[in-house]
């Protein structure tokens, strides 16, 4: 039976959320714990009953994120067209991780024992080297294209540094419009 927390706890609950996403999507993964609590308005002990780990806090504050990532990925999958899926997945993806930087650092983060996040992780990137192997398939998508060229995509992506949020945005759909162009075969016409 699940644990019902009561209504108080739950605010607290959601207040440490919104102020480690606040501060993942500011600073990254390294913020602290103390300062978490201090934004929540509640006490180190009480976001070490909630959240025991910084990783449990991590997986939680951006549990939804993932679901949209996964979604990305499984929409550019069902795409007929496997290059226009894969392109959808680019644009998508640098988007969602332009819009919250403190996500594309969860996202490539390696925390010891966070299995439902290393798998989720996995399932995705899983899926994408199904995506590339079809997109070269039809010729589209470089021969030497490697899923390591996705990471070194979101790495650079997150380089990204804007005065706001709408203006990351516009610079990542840029970089993703580049990166679509550096990603394609183009064929040469023969006289």
């Amino acid at each position: 039976m699940p644990h019902l927390l009561r209504a108080d706890a739950l605010d607290n609950r959601e207040r440490i959320l919104e102020a480690a996403r606040a501060l993942f999507a500011a600073e990254g993964l390294n913020a602290p714990m103390r300062e978490i609590a201090r934004r929540a308005g509640v006490g180190p002990a009480t976001l070490y009953r909630r959240f025991p780990t910084k990783r449990t806090l991590v997986a939680e504050a951006f549990a939804d994120e993932m679901r949209a990532c996964h979604a990305i990925v499984e929409e550019g999958c069902a795409d007929p067209d496997p290059w226009r899926g894969f392109c959808l997945v680019i644009e998508r993806i640098c988007e969602l991780h332009a819009r919250n930087q403190g996500f594309t650092g969860a996202f490539m983060a390696a925390f010891p024992g966070a299995t439902d996040v290393a798998a989720n992780r996995r399932h995705m990137l899983d899926s994408l080297a199904e995506l590339a192997r079809r997109a070269k398939d039809t010729g589209h998508l470089r021969p030497d294209f490697v899923l390591d060229d996705l990471i070194l995509m979101l790495t650079a992506n997150r380089g990204i540094h804007a005065a706001s949020t709408a203006a990351r945005v516009v610079a990542s759909r840029r970089f993703a419009a580049l990166v679509i162009q550096a990603f394609h075969v183009h064929r040469t016409k023969t006289a």
